[in-house]
Formats: C-alpha cells, sequence, structure tokens
C-alpha cells in the first residue's frame, strides 16, 4: 500500500515538473502568421513581439461613445425644418380623345396633374424660394406650411441657375439663418431638408463630395452651373428645399440628382446661396436678373490644347481657364483681352475651372468693376474692366415679354449679346409654345424669327400683328438655339 502511494505522488510530481518545463519553453517561441509553403510553423522572437500581460491585453482598446467624436443634427434640423415648405404645382392638361376631335373641332378633354417639391423661406414677410423646374408650367401654386395652405404668387423665374421665387401671404414667418457655400470645406457634414415622395419635414445627413461642379443640366440661355456636391440623401421632392450646414445655416438649394433609376444613388447637388442671394434679390426688385457679362466666353482646357494652341503654359502647372471668344466692343475687348489669354484671377480670387469663373461672375451686377489677372506668352498681366447687361451698357434692364393667345405663345427681343453669339443683326425669340398656330406650324422652342416673307422682324409687337392677320402663302426664316439658319412654309386661309 505504502509503495502504491509512493509512485502516485511521483507521478504527480512528474507531471508537474513536464507541465512547468513546457510552459518555460512554450514562452520563448511565440506564433506570428500562418504556415508557409514548407508547412514551418513562421515564430517570432519574444524580444521582437513582447507578449502581451494582464495590464495590456492582447485586444482592441474598448471605446466609450461618450469617447467619439460628436456629429450631432438636432439642432441644425430644429432650425432648418421650421423655414422649409411643402410646395405644389397644379396644372390643367387639355388633350384629346382621338383625331378626329380635330375635324370636327370637339373641345379637348381636360386633366388636373399635381406635382410637388420643396421651398425655403426667404423673408418673414413671405418671400420664399424654391427650383425653376418644381413650379414650371403651373397654373396654379399652393404652398402648404404650419397645417396652412396659401396661394403663391409667381414673382420671377432664372431658368440659368434653376431658381425661381414666390410670395405668399405670411407674417413673421421663421427665415432660415443664411451661411456660405464659399466657405464649405470638402468632407463638411451637411444636412438636406425637403419633402421626398410626399414625406414632408424630412431630414438626411451627408458630407460636401464636391464644389464648382458642372453637370450641363440647365437650360437658360447662359447657365451658370457650380453646384456643391453631397451624398446627403436627395429624392424626387426634394427639389428646392434647402442643404444647411452643421449649425442650421443654409448653405445651397438643392436642385438635382445623378441616378439611373430617378431615386437617390448617392449624388446630389445644390445651388451655392452665394448665387441664390443674388437672384432672389435682383427677381424681388426688378423681376429679371441683372446679369452681368464679361464680354467673351471661357472654356477649361489641358495639357494637349495648351500644345496645339501654342499657349506656352507650363505643362506641369496648368491653372486658370482659356478665354476662348471674345466679343467685338465687349468688356473683355475693352480691357485690352485676347482669345488665347489665360484667366488666373478675379478679384485675387483663383479661378481654375470655368464652373468657378460663372460663379464670381455672378455675385456682380452690370456696371462693377472687377480686376482680372491674365497669362499671355508665359507672362502675368492685370487689367480693370466694367461688367456690362446683355444689350452692352451698365443700366438695368427690365425683360418685355408679350404674350399672344391666337398664336399661343411668348415673344421678346433677342439681346445684342445673344445676337452677336447666333451671328444675326436682329431677330424675336419665340418660347412657351402651347396650343396655338405656333405649335401647328411646327416652329421649335426658343427659335429666333428673323424674316416673314422677306420682310426683316424686329419687335415682338409687330410680329405678333402680322402672324395674327396675314393670309396666304408664308415663309418665316430665323435660327435655332444652336445658330442654325432654317425656315417654315405654310398657308394661312
Amino acid at each position: 500500500m505504502r509503495r502504491t502511494i509512493q509512485m502516485v505522488v511521483v507521478s504527480f510530481l512528474a507531471g508537474l515538473a513536464g507541465a512547468y518545463t513546457f510552459q518555460q519553453i512554450n514562452e520563448g517561441l511565440e506564433p506570428a502568421g500562418p504556415l508557409n509553403t514548407d508547412s514551418t510553423l513562421l515564430v517570432k522572437n519574444k524580444v521582437d513581439q513582447p507578449r502581451f500581460t494582464a495590464a495590456e491585453p492582447h485586444s482592441a482598446p474598448v471605446v466609450s461613445p461618450n469617447d467619439l467624436p460628436a456629429t450631432d443634427f438636432v439642432v441644425a434640423s430644429e432650425v432648418s425644418t421650421k423655414s422649409v415648405v411643402y410646395i405644389k404645382n397644379i396644372s390643367e392638361r387639355y388633350y384629346r380623345r382621338s383625331y378626329l376631335d380635330w375635324f370636327f373641332d370637339i373641345n379637348p378633354g381636360t386633366q388636373t396633374q399635381v406635382s410637388s417639391g420643396s421651398g425655403v423661406i426667404f423673408s418673414r414677410d413671405g418671400y420664399i424660394v424654391t427650383n425653376n423646374h418644381v413650379i414650371q408650367d403651373a397654373d396654379r401654386i399652393e404652398v402648404d406650411y404650419n397645417r396652412k395652405t396659401y396661394q403663391a404668387e409667381l414673382i420671377g423665374t432664372d431658368p440659368s441657375t434653376d431658381l425661381a421665387v414666390l410670395k405668399i401671404d405670411g407674417k413673421n414667418l421663421p427665415v432660415i439663418p443664411i451661411g456660405s457655400g464659399k466657405n464649405l470645406s470638402i468632407g463638411e457634414w451637411v444636412i438636406a431638408v425637403g419633402n421626398p415622395f410626399n414625406l414632408t419635414s424630412t431630414v438626411t445627413a451627408g458630407i460636401v463630395s464636391a464644389k464648382g461642379r458642372e453637370i450641363n443640366i440647365l437650360e437658360g440661355k447662359f447657365p451658370i452651373e457650380s453646384f456643391i456636391q453631397t451624398d446627403a440623401a436627395i429624392n424626387p421632392g426634394n427639389s428646392g428645399g434647402a442643404l444647411v450646414n452643421k449649425s442650421g445655416e443654409l448653405v445651397g438649394i438643392n436642385t438635382a440628382i445623378i441616378s439611373r433609376t430617378g431615386s437617390y444613388a448617392g449624388y446630389g447637388f445644390a445651388v451655392p446661396v452665394d448665387i441664390v442671394k443674388k437672384i432672389v434679390d435682383d427677381l424681388i426688385e426688378y423681376g429679371e436678373v441683372q446679369k452681368a457679362f464679361f464680354g467673351g466666353e471661357v472654356s477649361d482646357y489641358d495639357a494637349s490644347v495648351a500644345e496645339r494652341l501654342d499657349l506656352k503654359v507650363d505643362a506641369n502647372q496648368l491653372s486658370g481657364v482659356l478665354l476662348s471668344y471674345v466679343q467685338k466692343d465687349g468688356a473683355a475687348a475693352r480691357a485690352g483681352m485676347q482669345e488665347g489669354d489665360i484667366i488666373i484671377r478675379i478679384n485675387g480670387y483663383t479661378i481654375n475651372s470655368r464652373s468657378e469663373f460663372e460663379e464670381e461672375l455672378s455675385y456682380h451686377s452690370p456696371g462693377d468693376k472687377i480686376n482680372v489677372t491674365y497669362q499671355r506668352s508665359g507672362k502675368n498681366y492685370s487689367t480693370e474692366m466694367v461688367l456690362t447687361n446683355r444689350e452692352g451698357t451698365t443700366s438695368i434692364l427690365k425683360r418685355e415679354i408679350l404674350t399672344s393667345e391666337a398664336l399661343g405663345a411668348q415673344f421678346e427681343t433677342v439681346p445684342k449679346v445673344e445676337r452677336e453669339l447666333l451671328e444675326i443683326e436682329y431677330g424675336v425669340r419665340v418660347f412657351n409654345i402651347e396650343n396655338g398656330l405656333i405649335k401647328r406650324i411646327g416652329i421649335t422652342e426658343d427659335f429666333v424669327i428673323t424674316d416673314i416673307n422677306r420682310n426683316a422682324v424686329k419687335d415682338p409687337k409687330k410680329l405678333i400683328e402680322i402672324l395674327e392677320r396675314i393670309r396666304g402663302r408664308v415663309i418665316i426664316e430665323g435660327v435655332n438655339r444652336q445658330g442654325r439658319e432654317g425656315y417654315y412654309s405654310f398657308y394661312l386661309r
């Protein structure tokens, strides 16, 4: 019995000794990676790879949510949502039931169409800014706000920036605080506020993805595209809503998305509020934007263009925009600038794209003086110029539009700056074409009529009088929006 106990004790002690020895050996070698191609375990010496102890656990440190940088949009949401309204575009559309209606002069049927969007309260007495495409072709505009429906008056539109101003009969309305799009930084947090899919007062968050984006979607004669790009979700119904910073300040008006499905795909665009302020002020005061003209056109360029035009610039340090067209007797020509000059700064602000150039000009009015720094043959020059209006003067202009129900269209004289681009001496533009003679003839939107039966047409009033009275064979000549000449021939009884 005693011998048996001794054997057990010895075995137990031997086991302890073996375990201790194995532990010491194992501590000297520690795995550092997977098996190699020779199936040999890769190891790293204890000195090179310290062993973790209880005071230094072999795991990622635990971080409390309170230690993370705060991105709180509560205040910004509270400030901005109460200044964003719901807009309804109500229109009556006429349609023919069959082609027989034309022959038997049967009155067409009518159908009410309602589309919606968003708007932002810009003044305490009821001025609201939205997108032009939100209220385009509306017979009636309604604004829903604070459980009340207002009939809105259209103050003015600017297709060149896709902006419009409405007015409702309100008092002491909550005006949204105004920030600055120029001061935004790439990567800065912003929120989009609007009414997507009829879901009112919706807030989404994202960052500023890019600035100065030009996406070629605007329809105006001289479009200004210098969009703020954001990945804050923007969907149909968000148009005209607010893009605000973390302080709840307005930095842009949500305008467009890029999507293959029509819904949000990560790319939203807003008009910078710096541009919006100028447009809104002009529309309220004059009914039309007092756009400043440089007297030329600029374009982006690259190394291949610089080499082809022999611009004598450093191909490794390309900057600025290329002055590709100079209007005769325009502001640029009077300041001594020439085609091929590289504009690098306006009033000290660096210009690196056409969108930046157009944005900088959009802050100014006819008569304003600007300082332009440019390069020519590798040397820098500076000049001061006075910006003009579309007629080449510095006076305030008001757009004069004449409407003819019989002709079913609106007409206006083509301004000087456009006449030079189209290479015509005179002409009357046709636009907002509806049911009437102009549509039956087949004249397209923005066609410029220069002659009727070989007689010059320079005045919208005279054009309307001729077309409302003329009979027999009629030939209308002119140019389309691309400047291509064309004519329409028809017979009137």
